[in-house]
């Protein structure tokens, strides 16, 4: 008998292919969708535990700042001329501990002592954000704190000591502010030029044509340009509206997660200088850190001063 020739009267008992039953497909995926919905909930969860975990400590330390107004020695820092304060380290211990005791498994990087432990989630610890304003005797410096996770931020706090503000934000979640939700600028008409801020890193050199460029052609189009020492206190004020827009040049990675992560989840937006799409991931290069955030009907605006700037930049000698 030819081979696979069935045989009169019997059936054909071959297996085929095997398949799952649909009704079993239908489980597994019902039961994949809800393991990744608790992972979900699970996650946001943890974000906002350490957003109030994260708050706690910056009012604690900023109550520590108050208590010391007017007292607070000051020292250079480094070649940069940057500065400290004798309370700056006591006070980043205070944010570590408490961010530690809750969190022991998580990294810590903070602006006076380095880095402390290891792990996948990292926190960022500024403990006063502004020390160049309190030398000179400027009431204008926050406390700041981030919680990273591959670099981007999932949650931001920035604590205003002066008058007890604070302002905070988990990954899409949105941003809360002392009186509510953060919704950034309001629309509004600019007829002198919106009022900016600026921000650099430390290890921007002056002689630098493209930041020399962008201050002066942001003085030429803005109707003012704020350079606060301060920049989480320039991203909460964009946050909660009361500035425009904001342009960084190679932005300190310390600084940068926290703030940023405010603005956009009040709604702003944040682009790299050449338009494209930005993160503030902390260990990402200093060139990387370059960007303008505004309301989304200002970044074209912002992005033609940039082009403007590149423009006289190349034309600028070079120092």
């Amino acid at each position: 008998m030819a081979l696979g020739r069935q045989i009169p009267g019997h059936r054909d008992l071959s297996l085929g292919p095997i398949t799952t039953p649909p009704h079993r497909v239908r489980r597994e995926r019902c039961d994949a969708a809800e393991t990744a919905r608790a992972a979900r909930l699970a996650r946001r969860h943890l974000w906002k535990y350490a957003r109030r975990v994260a708050i706690e400590a910056a009012e604690a330390a900023g109550a520590m700042l108050r208590e010391s107004a007017g007292r607070l020695r000051v020292r250079p820092k480094g070649d940069s001329g940057d500065v400290v304060t004798d309370l700056d380290l006591a006070i980043e211990a205070v944010l570590i501990n408490r961010v530690l005791g809750a969190f022991p498994t998580h990294r810590v990087i903070a602006e006076e002592s380095g880095v402390h432990g290891s792990g996948e989630w990292t926190w960022l610890i500024d403990p006063l954000d502004g020390t160049n304003n309190i030398a000179i005797g400027l009431h204008a410096y926050v406390v700041g704190l981030a919680l990273c996770r591959g670099g981007r931020p999932v949650v931001g706090v920035v604590h205003d000591p002066v008058r007890g503000h604070t302002w905070s934000a988990v990954r899409d979640a949105g941003a809360l502010g002392p009186t509510g939700p953060l919704t950034g600028p309001p629309r509004r008409d600019l007829p002198h030029g919106p009022v900016l801020a600026w921000t650099q890193g430390h290890g921007v050199p002056r002689q630098d044509s493209q930041v020399r460029a962008l201050k002066m052609t942001m003085e030429l189009r803005a109707r003012r340009v704020l350079q606060l020492w301060a920049p989480l206190l320039s991203w909460a004020m964009l946050a909660r509206g009361d500035i425009d827009g904001m342009i960084g040049y190679q932005a300190e990675a310390l600084d940068l997660p926290a703030g940023a992560l405010i603005a956009q989840e009040a709604g702003l937006e944040i682009r790299g200088l050449d338009g494209g799409p930005f993160e503030a991931d902390v260990d990402a290069p200093p060139e990387a850190r370059s960007f303008i955030a505004a309301a989304p009907a200002l970044i074209e605006p912002l992005l033609a001063i940039v082009a403007e700037a590149k423009s006289l930049a190349d034309a600028l000698p070079r120092a």
